[in-house]
């Protein structure tokens, strides 16, 4: 009877573990850019496990995710279903997950002063993140910064 609690509590122990496990960013980059290796600290120092890819062309994977061009950044991402695009901070990315909306994904446009990846000393610049809709082509603003 020992051996089955024993047994149990290890087997709850892992599943637990498991269920608490981070979410996975798959993430697409140029071997070259150091703020897209910025972006990937701020979501491994949140919690993310991400796995990132050096590619020849990043546009080509945000186009496969069904991201707009015109909402391009410098890396796309992929975490459970959803396109990352740009560098959209980790609290959002947190919301997204637990919200589940029927959406494509997020998207910060370009590369704004101040976003994660992107800080140079003090300064930011007003910036938003786009939840894309299911469509690929509609987008509302999710939330600002700064706040």
């Amino acid at each position: 009877m020992t051996r089955l609690r024993y047994g149990l509590a290890i087997a709850l122990l892992f599943g637990a573990a498991a269920a608490q496990a981070a979410p996975v960013v798959e993430v697409y980059k140029s071997a070259t850019c150091g703020c897209c290796k910025e972006w990937i600290r701020h979501l491994r120092e949140n919690g993310f496990e991400v796995r990132a890819h050096d590619v020849p062309d990043p546009a080509a994977h945000r186009a496969k995710a069904g991201v707009p061009q015109a909402l391009g950044s410098c890396h796309t991402a992929l975490v459970e279903g959803y396109a990352i695009e740009g560098h959209v901070p980790a609290a959002d990315i947190k919301r997204l997950l637990a919200e589940r909306p029927k959406a494509r994904g997020l998207a910060v446009p370009g590369m704004p002063i101040g976003a994660p990846g992107m800080e140079v000393g003090t300064n930011v610049e007003p910036y938003s993140v786009l939840l894309i809709g299911p469509d690929g082509q509609t987008y509302r603003t999710y939330s600002r910064y700064p706040e």
